[in-house]
């Protein structure tokens, strides 16, 4: 059965996988944040309250860097691992996983070091946090995050923001947010100082009014004014919290100066207390050993309680990134068949929403059809007969055609070349059907490689594909141009004779080619009238063919347009491009499927996170706790 302890090892593990990620919590995560989930401790104090002084204590081993000024410069998350009895103390550093230091004063120089490669040789800040985990018999199994001293004023070669910065820095690890109510707060003040004055519990106030998840800690008891005592503050009644304060004796500047062993620090400590005649009675509740344990139960008891809500977080978040991961598409194989394989498949993808615009399963195929049933009769009602049929236009072509001998009793001539005057403006309507489908399937490509999102991931491929389906547009339209003047052309090359043989039958029964074939003109009529009755009726005559001609193209026009367009479109738009696709070299197949690098990252950080909640829940199922 494993213990509670346990459980604490177990955050700590995932703590340090978040952190690998670049998930250290805060506001600003592109995925939910597991660390904010976590419970942890978060140290908080202002500079000199013995901030490094008491976790030193806690673990027993001089380690932290010291100095004048902001020292803890970045969050140091201090993992403590209790080990048996007789094994050798060490630490390891979250970004040097396989080295192992058991000389504790290069553990503080590699803090430094570490801290100087993110922020420079200089006194800025930096939110990544610095992962430390200490293994020992001395030390009980507790997780604390050292974040930079609160300060009130910014010092030479600090920016005049620091003051904010800091305190900024502090309150994405201890407010309210969220999951943010598992920190648990250890608030340090000098003893030797005003409480009302100390940054830690005036921080701590705002954050957690309750005191619920304060703990609060008095240190540099020993340096009060003599015939002073903090008991006030020890026992509630100056501040009270709901955990009882604990006070801390650390060491002296100079017993610091000379080494003083963390052990003998210990047991001064003790002795301090059990012979105190202030805090005598509080003994076996004060001290750096009392304060480690007290707060690795808390711990303790906070993540059995939060476990329930941790394993729902962690399920959530599975599901969403298993539903990014298949929205972001698998990664690309390297070996070119199945480059191929991939490049045929999207292209069969786009090719199938392309279809469905034109059928109908999505939008816009039906702009096709507005094409032959608005702008086509549209524009052949606007064709201009009116003027070319007109009695001075039939007059003049009809006497062009009969040259120096007129017509006996038709001028067919005239008519041929009536009719063929009127056909021509036939090209106009027919050429500019073809064109208005064209635009409709130019945009269903647009659309269509817009709306498939499997090809979002290669902008390259995007447009190769593109590119190809508008290179067969263009043949098509070409194509059925030609078709839709032939259609025009093969009305005027052949004129239907049926239609015009009952003209001569008409003329030779009225014998008044212009008039009503029930009256003969009158006597001394006046020719300039009979001849503008003739001409009228030759312009009906031909107005009536044309009509009818107009009324075949109306229908065979866009049977043509959709046999060469919209038809070849359907079933050939890519088959150019398949031809030349499997010619290509690897090299060439690889540059087609060249992500999106921001997309790429996406699913590399979506992969790792799924991999490190999957394992989270693996590890929390796999560990048991006390009911």
């Amino acid at each position: 059965m494993a213990t509670m302890e346990s459980l604490i090892g177990l955050v700590n593990r995932i703590q340090r996988a978040c952190t690998a990620l670049g998930d250290y919590g805060g506001g600003d995560q592109a995925f939910s944040s597991l660390w904010d989930a976590l419970p942890s401790v978060a140290v908080v104090g202002g500079q000199s309250s013995g901030k490094s002084s008491v976790l030193e204590s806690i673990v027993g081993r001089d380690f932290l860097p010291r100095g004048s000024g902001i020292v803890t410069r970045r969050p140091l998350v201090l993992q403590l691992q209790k080990t048996e009895d007789g094994q050798q103390e060490y630490a390891e550093f979250g970004h040097l996983p396989r080295r192992r230091f058991a000389d504790f004063s290069l553990v503080r120089k590699e803090i430094q070091d570490e801290t100087d490669r993110i922020t420079g040789k200089t006194k800025q800040i930096s939110p990544v946090p610095i992962h430390l985990s200490i293994y020992s018999p001395n030390v009980v199994n507790l997780t604390l995050i050292d974040l930079p001293g609160l300060t009130k004023v910014a010092v030479e070669g600090q920016p005049e923001s620091i003051v904010q910065d800091i305190e900024n820095m502090v309150r994405t690890y201890v407010e309210v947010q969220g999951w943010k109510p598992n920190c648990i707060i250890l608030a340090i003040s000098p003893a030797n100082q005003d409480i009302a004055t100390s940054d830690a519990i005036k921080l701590a106030r705002e954050v957690d009014p309750s005191g619920e998840r304060t703990f609060g800690v008095l240190t540099k008891l020993d340096l009060m004014d003599k015939g002073t005592n903090a008991l006030d503050v020890l026992e509630g009644r100056s501040y009270r919290l709901q955990h009882p304060w604990v006070g801390i004796v650390n060491r002296s500047q100079a017993e610091i100066n000379k080494n003083v062993d963390m052990i003998a620090a210990r047991r001064k400590e003790r002795e301090y207390f059990a012979t105190s005649p202030d805090y005598g009675h509080l003994a076996s509740k004060m001290g750096s050993e009392y304060l480690a344990k007290l707060l690795s139960r808390h711990l303790e008891s906070v993540i059995k309680a939060r476990i329930p809500s941790i394993t729902s977080l962690i399920n959530k978040s599975i599901d969403e990134l298993e539903s990014e991961m298949d929205h972001l598409g698998r990664p690309i194989a390297v070996d070119a068949g199945a480059q191929l394989y991939t490049i045929l498949e999207l292209c069969r993808a786009f090719d199938k929403i392309f279809k469905e615009h034109l059928d109908g399963g999505r939008p816009g195929g039906d702009r096709i059809y507005g094409v032959f049933d608005n702008q086509l009769p549209a524009a052949l009602r606007k064709l201009p007969f009116d003027r070319h049929l007109s009695v001075q236009n039939v007059r003049k072509i009809v006497s062009e055609a009969d040259g120096y001998q007129p017509h006996l009793i038709a001028p067919e001539q005239g008519y041929r070349r009536l009719i063929e005057g009127s056909l021509n403006y036939f090209r106009g309507p027919a050429e500019a059907s073809v064109d208005a489908v064209h635009f409709v399937l130019k945009e269903l490509v647009r659309k269509s490689i817009a709306e498939c999102q499997e090809l979002k991931r290669f902008p390259t491929l995007q447009s190769t594909i593109a590119g190809a389906a508008n290179e067969s547009l263009e043949r098509f339209r070409e194509e059925s141009k030609k078709t839709v003047v032939r259609l025009v052309d093969m009305e005027s090359s052949y004129l239907t004779v049926d239609f015009f043989r009952r003209l001569p039958q008409e003329v030779e029964k009225t014998g008044n080619p212009g008039g009503n074939p029930r009256e003969t003109p009158p006597a001394g009529a006046n020719i300039d009238r009979y001849a503008e009755g003739h001409f009228r009726r030759i312009g009906s005559n031909v107005s009536s063919y044309v009509t009818m001609i107009s009324e075949t193209l109306r229908n065979s026009i866009p049977k043509a347009v959709v046999y060469c367009q919209v038809k070849e479109a359907k079933q050939n738009l890519l088959n150019y491009f398949y031809t030349q696709i499997g010619k290509r070299e690897g090299k060439q197949l690889a540059d087609l499927l060249d992500e999106d690098p921001a997309l790429m990252e996406r699913r590399l950080q979506c992969a790792k996170r799924l991999e490190l909640y999957k394992k989270a829940r693996d590890e929390i199922d796999s560990v048991s706790w006390a009911r």
